[in-house]
């Protein structure tokens, strides 16, 4: 791990506190402690399975982290396990004995994508009640899993995937759209299949929402096709997507096409869908270290979203407050908030919305003494970059300004990445191997 600050002791404390949040979120022993094994009964959360009672038992997935649980789950399964199929992130794989482990495109899906998403629709489809399937979820698997529906191309759902990503939708209402342009995403995995399903889930998504964790590919979908097609419109998108991907919505709002699955629907009286871990998790970890380091933790929130701009302008203001008044915390302080702020993309920059978020703060912070603020994606990929986040404190814009380097235009292309690559703040972490939402986080020594 590398945090771009030159102080020694910031930047061990900022590893510390990093090291913590993704050790509580570690995939492998979200695993381990989630599914029990003892001789031939596995219990996972609350039920039992006899594995004795089934003929095959199959491991499929998606996602950022499923790699890391695939090599936990085999451990608890052992010879048990027939095989499957993992689909996670380019240099987000891992080594694995019986499960099959294929990369592909995030955050935009791909062909790689595509095929490994229809091996594993042929897997299921050629599967009996008799079967046992376990599906390992995390963030990312909206877009590791593309299966387009009828009428849609892969080019169709790049298109609309990357417009979305764009517009500063939120995750709720970009997932609204992908649902209803696949035929495995909201609770459609589920259907294609007469197997009993358990799904470990690792959330990254604000309050847990089953159906939006990977676009909820074995849980009830409560959005429906006008939804969708209000998500598009809502952020001036319904023109710019394809004629045929407007034509579906359409046809689907007629009842052309069936809705996806809604709650109370049968076949989700065979599936068990388990929270193994999420940003809580982290959120919590990080307030025992900083605790533990000397400082008075407060955690603000585990659901902040909103612009990335807007949220730096509130830790800012913070900031200023705990100096001038020691509200809401007496120094030393670390305030730390998770989720996913959004950014509305307006430049041809790169980075991402941590990024975007600590170069914000930085105006927010100019000429502050002693005072750190900080995003940073558990993932260890913020955005389409090689960085987890970034750092800045109450000199970043004096030091960009010795670099004659205009913050404000790099803000005004969303351009974050190539700022704090010039002016330094970067963090690198390289895959994490989780992903668990962001987190952001407020140090005043």
């Amino acid at each position: 791990m590398h945090i771009g600050v030159k102080q020694p002791r910031v930047q061990a404390l900022f590893e510390r506190i990093l090291t913590a949040a993704l050790a509580a979120v570690d995939p492998f022993e979200a695993v381990r402690a989630a599914v029990r094994r003892k001789g031939m009964t596995l219990q996972v959360g609350e039920h039992r399975y006899d594995l004795n009672r089934y003929t095959r038992i199959f491991a499929i997935g998606a996602g950022k982290a499923s790699a890391r649980m695939a090599v936990a789950l085999e451990q608890r399964l052992g010879t048990t396990l027939t095989g499957g199929a993992v689909i996670v992130k380019y240099g987000h794989s891992a080594t694995t004995a019986f499960i099959d482990i294929q990369e592909a495109g995030h955050p935009v899906p791909d062909l790689a994508g595509q095929r490994a998403a229809g091996q594993i629709l042929t897997l299921l489809n050629q599967l009996t009640a008799d079967d046992l399937v376990f599906v390992l979820l995390s963030g990312g698997a909206s877009s590791l899993l593309p299966a387009p529906a009828p009428g849609i191309t892969l080019a169709n759902k790049q298109r609309a995937t990357a417009l979305l990503l764009r517009s500063g939708a939120t995750i709720h209402e970009i997932n609204a759209v992908r649902k209803h342009l696949s035929t495995m995403k909201g609770g459609r995995l589920a259907a294609a299949t007469r197997a009993r399903m358990v799904t470990l889930i690792l959330s990254d998504v604000l309050g847990d929402d089953l159906g939006t964790i990977g676009s909820g590919p074995t849980a009830p979908d409560g959005t429906t096709y006008v939804d969708a097609i209000q998500t598009l419109r809502r952020y001036g998108l319904w023109k710019k997507v394809s004629a045929s991907t407007r034509a579906h919505l359409l046809n689907g709002r007629r009842g052309a096409y069936p809705e996806s699955p809604k709650p109370g629907a049968r076949i989700f009286r065979r599936v068990q869908n388990q929270i193994i871990g999420n940003n809580q998790a982290a959120v919590e970890a990080v307030s025992q270290v900083a605790q533990q380091s000397g400082l008075h933790p407060l955690i603000l929130t585990t659901s902040l979203q909103g612009e990335a701009r807007e949220a730096a302008k509130w830790f800012g203001a913070i900031g200023r407050e705990i100096i001038t008044t020691g509200r809401p915390i007496r120094r030393p302080a670390c305030l730390i908030a998770g989720g996913e702020l959004t950014v509305t993309v307006r430049g041809d920059g790169r980075g991402g919305r941590a990024q975007e978020f600590a170069l914000a703060a930085a105006r927010e912070l100019a000429g502050l003494p002693n005072v750190w603020i900080a995003g940073f994606g558990t993932d260890g990929t913020d955005g389409p970059t090689d960085a987890a986040g970034a750092i800045v404190d109450g000199h970043t814009l004096a030091r960009a300004a010795q670099l004659d380097v205009d913050p404000m235009d790099y803000l005004d292309r969303n351009d974050a990445y190539h700022f704090f690559k010039t002016a330094g703040g970067l963090i690198h972490t390289g895959p994490t191997g989780t992903n668990v939402n962001d987190l952001y986080l407020l140090i005043v020594p």
